[in-house]
């Protein structure tokens, strides 16, 4: 439930009716727009009494949200959310890509990806220190030695990484380490590792689920959200369907969709939708065409023996190709946001 002020409403109007919809036990989330304020009300809102809150000075009218996410609902903020992550903002007019291995697996290997991917035109810098895998017997990645490499590659290349965090007992290491904290698509519902990453000052990357809906994933949002963390971006890196030729199946429906009900920022990732390094330039083309505000895509210098999921990281001369492109797609999305009042659905 949403409750719209008037334009130019006073504050002690507003002031007014967050206080009594805090005495009454719920959560208020004030937006100021443009044109007016709205009071987001989160809680049990069979608690307010919408006759009597339309009728109180200042107040233009009462509406309900159907969704239940509320904090991530666009109903709640017109406005897009732009994360900041160490200076690259995602969310803005140009997307933002993030490139780097699957895994962290030596000093060397990340410094020189870093510094390819950089030269190329990515902005953020990935890679695994922690690896969650369907076997035990794979590849679990460095751990902790991992996220010293990344520090050590983000101090000498100059540029923000973002990595997996698997257990909250590794949350000091994280905020202290990286610039961007991934929740992977195993972690999407783990509701207490959620709510401890929403109590930090951290940009959050939350990936959707194996087989999560659009409402499940942006309810996993809206744990991170309510613990106070406005810094979410999604990530759309494919679902499973009955389809067994790609590894997930990439719903690029999920992006215009998750752009018209929310207005946190998403983004995609090819390589882990199709499993094939082939697959990272169109599937690239078609997310940041549907609206997305960036990709993540693994780059490998040697992805033949890479330790995980070789078989869908491109080497760095491609990545500079699929940059070249992404700079190509980009000048010709904008033109279309011009022509749709900065969306490229249409009403």
């Amino acid at each position: 439930m949403i409750v719209v002020m008037k334009p130019n409403a006073k504050e002690e109007y507003i002031n007014n009716i967050t206080e009594r919809l805090i005495n009454a036990g719920l959560g208020t989330n004030k937006i100021v727009g443009v044109d007016c304020t709205v009071i987001g009300i989160v809680g049990d809102t069979s608690k307010v009494d919408r006759e009597l809150i339309s009728t109180l000075p200042g107040v233009a009218r009462v509406l309900k949200v159907q969704e239940p996410f509320k904090r991530a609902n666009r109903a709640f903020k017109k406005e897009d959310t732009i994360v900041n992550v160490s200076g690259v903002k995602i969310g803005e007019n140009k997307p933002v890509i993030i490139a780097g291995p699957c895994s962290v697996e030596s000093e060397e290997q990340v410094i020189n990806i870093a510094k390819s991917v950089k030269s190329a035109g990515a902005s953020i810098l990935r890679g695994g220190a922690f690896k969650p895998r369907t076997s035990p017997y794979a590849f679990q990645g460095l751990a902790l030695d991992g996220l010293k490499i990344l520090k050590l590659a983000k101090e000498e290349v100059g540029i923000p990484i973002v990595s997996e965090i698997v257990s909250i007992r590794h949350l000091e290491e994280f905020d202290n380490t990286v610039d961007m904290i991934q929740i992977g698509a195993r972690n999407m519902q783990n509701f207490e590792l959620l709510k401890e990453v929403g109590k930090l000052k951290k940009p959050i990357l939350l990936k959707r689920g194996l087989a999560n809906t659009m409402e499940e994933w942006l309810m996993s949002a809206e744990y991170i959200l309510d613990k106070g963390n406005s810094d979410v971006v999604l990530c759309e890196r494919g679902i499973r369907t009955f389809e067994n030729y790609t590894r997930n199946t990439f719903d690029v429906s999920a992006i215009p969709m998750i752009k018209r009900v929310s207005h946190l920022p998403v983004i995609g990732d090819p390589s882990h939708a199709s499993g094939k390094s082939w697959m990272a330039l169109p599937l690239t083309l078609a997310a940041l065409s549907a609206g997305a505000d960036g990709m993540i895509i693994e780059v490998h210098n040697d992805p033949e023996h890479a330790l995980c999921d070789g078989a869908q990281s491109i080497k760095p001369e491609v990545f500079a190709d699929i940059m070249e492109a992404v700079n190509m797609i980009s000048e010709t999305v904008l033109k279309i946001k011009a022509k749709h009042n900065g969306r490229v659905y249409t009403k």
